[in-house]
């Protein structure tokens, strides 16, 4: 099958070292633990990767002892170790032993979101849990997206929707980044009303100020803890699902 996984490496691009201090990718890495809770398996394959930064994540903060990332945009397959732990960056994979498999943004990039996940349940056991990211709202699309080579965003019921056509078993879901949603509509609805349409589709992605980052974090955290129960809005859909 010839499906386009990887990560918005473009994003990653931007902000290079500095991913690891970003508000929102430390925010959201937050997320996927607490969306996870007690689910705390050995091996995580995490598709679409890119730099690996939400496996690594699992590595140093979880009982998570290996990673398999996959991503046809690596030139070549390696291996890294992170706080002792091997990582393995592939192209493709076959199957992989893995109790956890991450999607961190991964679905709105591919033409068939149900075939993709149907094939990567194929390549795990039975019992492994998937976590699973998407943009929220299409009312919402802008410029961020066309440069990300988005083909979609998501109501959170129509993500848990396609984990189900998958055959997963449907765990939990919500949507992240609420706090910040009232804030990010209004810009990207002013920028579709008084815009200039002849400026080439850019992130909106960007390396802060401390200060400001550290605010975003905050408010951030702060939501994590009561994620669980927000099906109203976010900027972010996730779900849980498992192969049984």
């Amino acid at each position: 099958m010839n499906v386009r996984e990887k990560m918005d490496l473009k994003e990653t691009d931007i902000l290079g070292q500095g991913i690891s201090n970003h508000w929102y990718y430390r925010s959201k890495a937050r997320a996927m633990t607490e969306l996870l809770g007690p689910v705390n398996g050995k091996t995580i394959l995490d598709i679409g990767a890119g730099s690996g930064f939400f496996s690594k994540y699992l590595l140093y903060e979880s009982r998570a002892k290996e990673a398999w990332c996959v991503d046809i945009s690596y030139e070549k397959d390696f291996d890294e170790m992170a706080d002792g732990n091997p990582i393995h960056f592939r192209k493709s994979v076959d199957s992989v032993k893995a109790e956890v498999v991450l999607l961190m943004d991964v679905l709105e990039h591919v033409d068939d979101d149900v075939a993709l996940l149907k094939d990567y349940a194929a390549k795990v056991p039975k019992g492994a849990f998937f976590l699973i990211s998407v943009p929220a709202f299409n009312f919402l699309w802008s410029g961020h997206d066309v440069f990300l080579e988005h083909k979609r965003r998501y109501t959170l019921n129509e993500i848990e929707k396609v984990t189900e056509r998958a055959g997963l078993t449907l765990k939990s879901g919500a949507y992240y980044f609420g706090a910040v949603f009232p804030l990010a509509a209004s810009i990207r609805m002013m920028g579709k009303l008084f815009g200039d349409k002849r400026q080439p589709p850019r992130s909106q992605l960007k390396m802060h100020h401390p200060l400001i980052n550290g605010s975003l974090a905050a408010l951030s955290r702060a939501e994590a803890g009561i994620m669980k129960h927000n099906r109203l809005a976010g900027l972010t859909a996730f779900c849980l699902a498992q192969y049984v």
